[in-house]
Parts: structure tokens; sequence; C-alpha cells
């Protein structure tokens, strides 16, 4: 979306689909908007992810498509998600998505405010960086 422009139209399926099969990192996204007040973007998992957290920003993830597991607060909060799942977490809530069913797993994420690419901390620092946990599709 220009900076200029008011108004977007995106083809998240066709965005979806654009991911490659393979990643070296985690997950691989694309913004379709990145404003301070907020961002959205389409990611896709590639593997399971371990708990973490953003400082900054709030999430809010629809499920495109795929399968598996997620938590948000502690693992005793684990559910199975799929297609049409709607998961809104506060920033600083730990999460994770310790298993994946069915692939590929595709969501929809608006961040309040914007989710910097970095803002990415683990709760085990040994689990990875924000490099070795999501990438810009278009790197690819």
């Amino acid at each position: 979306m220009a900076a200029t422009s008011k108004a977007g139209r995106f083809d998240t399926a066709a965005i979806a689909s654009a991911f490659p099969n393979e990643a070296a990192s985690l997950l691989l996204d694309h913004y379709m908007t990145d404003e301070p007040e907020a961002s959205t973007r389409i990611f896709r998992v590639y593997r399971p992810t371990p708990p973490h957290f953003h400082k900054l920003s709030n999430e809010h993830l629809y499920v495109i498509s795929g399968r598996g597991t997620f938590w948000m607060e502690s693992p005793e909060h684990s559910s199975e998600f799929g297609p049409g799942t709607f998961l809104v977490f506060k920033k600083e809530t730990v999460h994770a998505m310790p298993e994946i069913f069915e692939g590929p797993v595709v969501f929809l994420a608006i961040d309040t405010p914007r989710r910097e690419p970095t803002d990415i901390h683990f709760v085990n620092p040994e689990d990875g960086t924000p490099q070795s946990f999501i990438q810009s599709k278009d790197a690819y």
C-alpha cells in the first residue's frame, strides 16, 4: 500500500500461495500494510514455534489454512486450531504453536501497534533469535 494511499485491496490467497514450500526460518511473512498504528501481514509457519512473546504489540491472528495446536499464557491453555479460528492476545502474552497436524499453516495477522520484525522474545533464549524465527517472504 503506497504511503499516500488511504485504501488497499489484497488477494490473501495469492499471497499465501506464493510462499515457498520450505524456509530456513520458522516463519515467513509478507506485510500488506505497515504503519505505526498497525501492521497487517500474511505469514506461513513451517515448523512448530517455541514459547515466545512480543513486547510492543498485540496480535490478532486469523487462520487461513492448516491445523495444529496453539496456546496462550501457558501450555494448559492449549487447543486445536484450524481454518476460521481467530486468536487474540495482548503484548507480553507468552504463546506457542507446539504441533502442526496439517499444512500449510497460514495466518492473517493484524498487529496493534505495528509489530517490528525484531519484536520476538523467546522464553528460552536458546530457542532462537528474531532472524531464525521470521523472515520476509520477499527475502526468498
